[in-house]
């Protein structure tokens, strides 16, 4: 049996999930990992100078929206959010580890 999602067909479990939920590709020029962060585990150095990084981009994002460039500002406003997210699987990991370190 073939499945389809509207015209495409669907080879693979990744592909249906990519065509079911919508997950398309990232806007030119944002870097989901730079503001929400990896979704392996960082030291607080890496962690520091990432946010501090993403801080700048934000910022730079920022000022290109306020001086007319609304697709600037929308990806600001995106990044922004992004940096006050989790991903689940690091959100998962920790509570594992949160559960090994008690027991």
């Amino acid at each position: 049996m073939r499945t389809y999602i509207g015209t495409q067909q669907i080879v693979g479990a990744a592909e249906f999930e990519e065509l079911a939920l919508g997950f398309d590709e990232l806007p030119a020029g944002i870097d989901r990992d730079l503001f929400r962060g990896p979704l392996t585990l960082e030291t607080p150095q890496e962690r520091a100078a990432r946010l501090d990084v993403a801080r700048e981009v934000i910022a730079e994002l920022a000022a290109q929206g306020e001086g007319g460039d609304e697709v600037a500002a929308w990806d600001a406003l995106y990044a922004d959010a992004l940096t006050r997210t989790v991903p689940f699987l690091r959100a998962a990991r920790r509570s594992i580890q949160a559960g090994e370190v008690a027991a």
